[in-house]
């Protein structure tokens, strides 16, 4: 039996209308859609490629971890 895991969904509503969804656990992982059916839809579907990309990324050997500062947002 497979093992489940409960992850975060957060969904927004965008300026256009379309609802946005972000999995809180995935960073990065995020899509949107119409409905929130629709958003479901494809929320799985972005899920199923995090962990297919990250699984290739994870066969690559890390050489480093960098900290590094940036202005904050309203400076841009």
């Amino acid at each position: 039996m497979a093992r489940l895991k409960t992850l975060t969904l957060v969904i927004e509503k965008g300026e256009s209308g379309y609802l946005i969804g972000e999995i809180l656990e995935l960073p990065g992982c995020h899509t949107q859609a119409r409905t929130k059916a629709g958003l479901l839809k494809r929320i799985r579907e972005a899920i199923e490629l995090y962990y297919e990309c990250e699984s290739e990324v994870s066969a690559r050997p890390i050489i480093g971890i960098e900290k590094i500062s940036m202005p904050k947002a309203s400076t841009f």
